[in-house]
């Protein structure tokens, strides 16, 4: 051996990543079986590589014994003490043997050992860079197919994704790079097997924690995946940090994060709920995009009774039962669901439920424009009030009006300063447009208390129109502001 073979194993440390250590120990070993083979011997040797020089020597290996019975693997003590005074029985004494033409036949018998002891190490460094992957994701390039199964080249290895780990429907080209999730790594005679999956909902997971920073960073924790591949995924995702959504997080700035995995998915559908340590909020959320109106859990039986309205009842089951089945999956809740109409129908809830009371819009409305009109709770009597012709349409005067009667307005129709006083009659003379009729109307205090009334009335009748005119304009102007 010389320097230039010294340097090709340092080359192939370099390009193989296999330590040259390695290499060094497998030479060893094959100029070992070429020596035992070649000259017929039966003596235990040793051979040894210098590994600055590339020198190396054979040692044959005897056993210090009192009495020798076989000269080739024992010597005795008193042979063995002039060579070391120091060697006692059962110590290993060691003699020099290295042939001097021990040449091409034993480089010809070493070569295949070598190179088995390269393949060896690099199967072994494959198998323990893949056996921690396990459970990782990965990145290949699509090389062929072997029958149903997909041959994906990981770069050291090629791996094997198989017809039932693959998503149906989904077709894969040469040389498209994929990602994979890596399912089992197995140690067989003919290297390392790398199994991959896509359908694994650890994917979903692992795809997660590429995109989101915050999952990478501990702040969103992913608590739970259920999937049907290629159709829908759920994931449950909770915040450690009270400032942060843990769903908003997963979707990104207008649902760039969530849409690159959807992409390498080729298309599945995915679902982020939050996550809640109280069973009827987890199965609610669950339950999403359909609106739950209630849950009643059995935590004994870890079965959940939910409620939806009647048109929401196809929503929260979902096509062939895909909602709440990937819902119970995610929960490991049994999710019984029923619309309101069948949960009263079966007595399954009380009819009446404070939580979720009918609201009344039109009352609360009332409310508000009451608070809004205060300025119109003091009336002042004294106060002269023009009336506003726009109202005239809403306005109606409940006064019986005669359209041939003449009326003059009269100057003594303030409070306090009535035309006449309590008992006292007036007669009003008859007016020529109505001479036919002979009948005299007399004002007595029954006359003035019917007036008056009218008065307050038709005063009333004008706040109400005012008041309804400007809850009018108030609704034009929240419209305009929505």
């Amino acid at each position: 051996m010389n320097m230039e073979f010294i340097e090709a194993l340092h080359e192939l440390e370099k390009e193989r990543g296999i330590s040259a250590d390695i290499l060094f120990e497998a030479i060893e070993a094959a100029l070992i079986s070429a020596y035992k083979k070649n000259f017929a011997s039966l003596q235990n040797v040793r051979v040894h590589i210098d590994r600055a020089t590339g020198e190396f020597k054979v040692f044959a290996r005897k056993n210090v014994v009192e009495d020798v019975e076989d000269s080739r693997t024992q010597v005795s003590l008193e042979d063995a003490r002039k060579i070391e005074p120091n060697y006692a029985i059962d110590d290993i004494v060691e003699y020099e043997v290295t042939p001097r033409e021990f040449g091409r036949i034993a480089a010809q018998t070493a070569k295949q050992v070598v190179v088995q002891r390269i393949r060896e190490a690099e199967r072994g460094m494959i198998y323990d860079e893949y056996i921690n992957r396990e459970g990782d994701i990965v990145t290949g390039i699509v090389q062929r197919y072997d029958q149903k199964n997909v041959i994906v080249d990981l770069g050291k290895v090629e791996a094997i994704l198989t017809a039932q780990e693959q998503i149906p429907g989904e077709t894969y080209q040469p040389y498209e790079r994929l990602k994979t999730y890596v399912v089992e790594v197995k140690k067989t005679t003919k290297g390392p097997q790398v199994m991959l999956s896509r359908t694994h909902p650890g994917l979903i997971k692992r795809l997660f924690e590429l995109e989101v920073p915050e999952i990478h960073d501990g702040l969103v924790e992913i608590k739970g995946v259920s999937r049907e591949a290629g159709a829908r995924s759920k994931i449950a995702v909770f915040s450690r940090d009270p400032n942060v959504d843990p769903v908003g997080a997963c979707v990104g700035p207008k649902g760039s994060r969530v849409q690159t995995i959807v992409t390498e998915l080729k298309g599945e559908k995915i679902d982020i709920v939050n996550y809640s340590t109280y069973p009827e909020e987890f199965v609610a959320n669950a339950l999403s995009p359909a609106k739950v109106i209630g849950v009643y859990p059995k935590p004994n039986e870890k079965v959940a009774l939910v409620v939806v309205p009647d048109y929401q009842l196809s929503l929260a089951i979902g096509k062939e039962g895909q909602n709440a089945r990937l819902a119970a999956k995610l929960t490991n809740w049994k999710i019984d669901i029923k619309s309101e109409t069948q949960a009263y129908a079966q007595n399954l809830i009380p009819e009446t439920n404070g939580e979720y009371e009918e609201y009344d819009e039109f009352a609360e409305y009332e409310y508000e424009d009451y608070e809004e009109y205060d300025d119109y709770e003091e009336y002042d009597e004294n106060a002269e009030y023009v009336e506003n012709p726009e109202y005239s349409e809403d306005y109606e005067d409940e006064l019986a009006y005669d359209e041939k009667a003449v009326y003059t307005e009269s100057t003594g129709s303030v409070a306090g300063n009535l035309p006449y006083s309590e008992g006292e009659g007036y007669e009003v003379p008859a007016i020529e447009e109505v001479a036919n009729s002979e009948e005299v109307i007399t004002y007595t205090e029954a006359n003035k208390e019917e007036k008056l009334t009218e008065r307050d009335r038709s005063m009333q009748k004008y706040f109400e129109a005012d008041e309804k005119n400007s809850r009018k304009e108030n609704k034009k102007k929240s419209k305009g502001k929505r």
